[in-house]
């Protein structure tokens, strides 16, 4: 049932790096949906319980259009979205446009890249030990390997990583006037479309060569879905990587865990994905009246799906809080629910499961060279993970 406390305002605050806001929490106790005052002042929901998460991301009542959708928190007007970027649109358009890039994300397909995904996690840490610690494992590690995968599997020259990742890094930071940030959008767009014209004269194995030679699209659709594989191909693995790594070296048992138990990986990486969640909320608007749970959400209300705290219910994960990489984590929400479930999900799992035990027994006295609440983090960023990890070993 709906929570009798006043609306909410969108809790960013926590005490642990690690956890969802305490307030988040709190809710959650009270209620899976409450009513939540939005930045711009206008009402709305918040859900915090994992079967409500769940229902309302499986439901096509519920749109991912930009229109009238409210900002949780605080931030400068978004960026246009460019043709082609799914992860805004509703069916059917989702549907034509996705359909076009499953075939490059099978399982077939990632067990093929697993090689080269191997390749360049020995290569990176080999730079690591010639260069010596202490070192930012943001940069030297958790940053370049899925820069250089996504760049791989799409056909992106290693030499033009600098550049694309510099206005990825510009397209997700809130703090960035809106200027920035379609400047960034231009510039990668620019640089897509060329690439892709490039591709369509010289085509190669690769993602981008595919979606050049695709007749039904115009050259702004095909840039435009090349800018969602890069951005989202890299960003969110990198902090994965990064704020995974300084979850283990905060919790010394469970990373001799990883380090040592190399059958294992699969689950460490799932138990990571759903205790650290690093895409904290995602906003739906409701396109008709909708009862759930007990409340009516009204057509045109938007509702901040927080899953950060779905993932830590603990009507349906045992002890949530804990992180233990022993245990099943099965259903959890940190790559979504239902239509718009990530697509390149194997490629983030692959990379994880690959990269993070690689590190840890390349350098078995990994630490940190600073206090764990010293590490700066990423606050109010649509991606959370760390700014940088100073170790040493």
């Amino acid at each position: 049932m709906e929570s009798t406390s006043p609306a909410v305002v969108m809790p960013t605050a926590s005490q642990n790096p690690f956890d969802p806001p305490e307030e988040l929490r709190r809710r959650q106790g009270l209620g899976p949906i409450h009513r939540m005052t939005y930045a711009d002042g206008g009402q709305g929901w918040l859900v915090t319980g994992f079967a409500a998460a769940r229902a309302i991301l499986a439901d096509p009542r519920f749109s991912v259009r930009p229109d009238h959708m409210r900002s949780p928190i605080a931030q400068p007007a978004t960026v246009p979205v460019p043709p082609g970027f799914l992860l805004r649109m509703d069916p059917p358009e989702h549907d034509h446009y996705r359909r076009l890039l499953t075939s490059d994300f099978t399982v077939r397909r990632m067990k093929l890249l697993e090689p080269e995904i191997e390749a360049i996690v020995n290569d990176q840490l080999n730079a690591m030990e010639l260069a010596g610690g202490p070192a930012d494992l943001f940069k030297a590690f958790a940053l370049p390997i899925p820069s250089q995968v996504i760049g791989e599997l799409l056909g992106v020259p290693y030499s033009d990583r600098q550049g694309f990742q510099r206005n990825a890094a510009t397209l997700s930071n809130v703090d960035l006037t809106p200027e920035r940030q379609q400047e960034a959008a231009r510039e990668l767009m620019a640089y897509l479309r060329d690439l892709l014209r490039h591709k369509r004269s010289w085509p190669e194995e690769d993602v981008l060569s595919g979606l050049a030679a695709h007749e039904g699209l115009t050259a702004d659709e095909r840039a435009g879905l090349a800018l969602l594989l890069l951005i989202a191909g890299h960003e969110t693995t990198t902090n994965m990587l990064a704020l995974g790594t300084f979850a283990l070296l905060a919790n010394p048992a469970q990373l001799a865990e990883v380090r040592d138990k190399e059958e294992d990986a699969p689950a460490v990486a799932e138990e990571l994905l759903r205790y650290l969640t690093i895409i904290h909320h995602v906003v739906r608007v409701a396109l008709e009246d909708i009862e759930l749970h007990g409340c009516l959400i009204k057509a045109g209300e938007s509702v901040t799906v927080a899953l950060s705290a779905a993932n830590r219910d603990a009507d349906h994960f045992a002890d949530p809080d804990a992180l233990d990489l022993t245990r099943s984590t099965a259903g959890h929400l940190a790559f979504g629910h239902g239509l718009h479930r990530c697509l390149g999900q194997r490629l983030a799992r692959a990379e994880m499961r690959i990269a993070l035990p690689a590190l840890l027994r390349r350098f078995p006295a990994l630490r940190l060279t600073v206090a764990p609440e010293e590490v700066p983090l990423r606050l109010a960023m649509p991606v959370y993970g760390v700014r940088e990890l100073p170790v040493t070993w």
